[in-house]
């Protein structure tokens, strides 16, 4: 019985010949260097987007929290006055209005506490959202500079992503 020759061991040698005569030129190696590079500038791209996404969702957690303490604040306000302009009721135990004014600062400073948070979270958000456009930008830029076959474009991609890492890196501060 006769072997079945299979025809993409001739498919791969085919395939690895050519690697190998591109990667023996410049312009094979240059390519490769920039697609690495672009690929680099994606996951960084991913990583910022998915961090800012996250930050974004904790500032908008710690204004909800702040609001729900300034409600609280403003019920605790409100039933002190209510309760200092009813007349005093046999058996019930009312708070001193020290007290009162202590519990509403507790309150008060958690809001603020929580307003801060929110804010914080809200600059990280903003700064990784910048370093997602510079990435894409940088992206697209290598994209074209692999199309072209023009260096320049390449390096500017290059430019743009260390743009990038730096307000990746200030978000993250």
């Amino acid at each position: 019985m006769e072997e079945i020759e299979i025809p993409t061991e001739h498919l791969h040698e085919q395939m690895k010949e050519k690697a190998e005569e591109l990667m023996g030129k410049s312009e094979g190696k240059l390519s490769m260097y920039i697609a690495i590079c672009t690929a680099l500038m994606a996951v960084f791209a991913a990583i910022a987007g998915l961090l800012a996404g996250h930050f974004s969702n904790e500032a908008v957690i710690g204004q909800i929290k702040a609001s729900d303490q300034w409600a609280f604040y403003q019920a605790k306000s409100i039933k002190a006055v209510i309760q200092s302009l009813q007349p005093q009721v046999a058996g019930v135990v009312r708070k001193a209005p020290e007290q009162i004014k202590k519990e509403e600062e507790e309150i008060k400073g958690k809001a603020q506490e929580f307003e801060k948070e929110s804010a914080i979270n809200l600059e990280k958000h903003s700064w990784l959202a910048k370093a997602v456009t510079f990435f894409q930008v940088a992206i697209a830029i290598s994209a074209i500079s692999i199309l072209s076959g023009k260096t320049i474009l390449w390096y500017i991609g290059i430019l743009l992503a260390l743009a990038g890492s730096t307000f990746f890196i200030i978000g993250l501060l």
